[in-house]
């Protein structure tokens, strides 16, 4: 199995499963860094909350940060459960 294969997410029903849960973290994630910078923008027409704005764009930041991490994290752990899965069907022949 190599990383990113798009064929990584079909290879059995725990690959799909687990697909479903890292793309719905990676989606709120998105989302949630969309909307901190949206919100942070909006701030930056008040100064008086010019600094609640910075931080909103830190914040997000590091939430579009988190995407590519989320995507790494589910490719090793699809290694990491893909030989057992190909090991149990190997012994159930």
């Amino acid at each position: 199995m190599t990383l990113f294969d798009p064929a990584n997410r079909s290879r059995s029903e725990r690959h799909r499963r687990l697909y479903a849960v890292y793309e719905l973290g990676y989606t709120c994630v998105d989302f949630s860094a969309a909307m901190l910078f949206l919100v942070g923008s909006v701030l930056f027409f008040y100064p008086s909350v010019e600094t609640v704005a910075i931080w909103f764009f830190v914040v997000g930041s590091a939430f579009f940060g988190l995407k590519p991490t989320i995507r790494l994290v589910r490719e090793l752990h699809y290694l990491r459960i893909g030989d057992l899965d190909d090991l149990d069907a190997a012994a159930k022949r």
